[in-house]
């Protein structure tokens, strides 16, 4: 069994910036993919970066990159989402995923997740 814990969400001003942190323990397996999906009110869930263990490998929602960056810690088991000039459309639940393969193919784009945690929001004020 997996466990993914989330941490870092807040509330900021527009043009800030926050970092969201995600832990994955348990049976983590070595070449699978992390990343971070969002959902705000009345809206789908979307997708937000990937970051696939085996290379390296990064994958954005087009209209973030460069202004958010994910990076792993590969001795921690944690990945991390640098979120820089926050703008209020940003705001929303912020949910870390782990597709947990040995395996996991960066031509899929956003993780394919097996596992979600539960959440952690970002308010941004305008």
């Amino acid at each position: 069994q997996v466990q993914l814990t989330e941490s870092g969400g807040g509330s900021v001003q527009a043009g800030g910036s926050l970092t969201l942190s995600c832990e994955a323990s348990g049976n983590v397996l070595k070449n699978g993919c992390m990343g971070w999906f969002r959902q705000s009110p009345g809206k789908e869930r979307e997708g937000v970066a990937a970051f696939y263990y085996s290379g390296g490998y990064t994958y954005y929602e087009y209209s973030l990159k460069g202004r958010f960056t994910i990076t792993r810690d590969d001795a921690k088991n944690t990945v991390y989402l640098q979120m820089n000039s926050l703008k209020p459309e940003d705001a929303g639940m912020y949910y870390c995923a782990l597709e947990n393969l040995n395996n996991a193919d960066p031509s899929g784009g956003f993780c394919d997740a097996d596992y979600w945690g539960q959440g952690t929001q970002v308010t941004v004020s305008s």
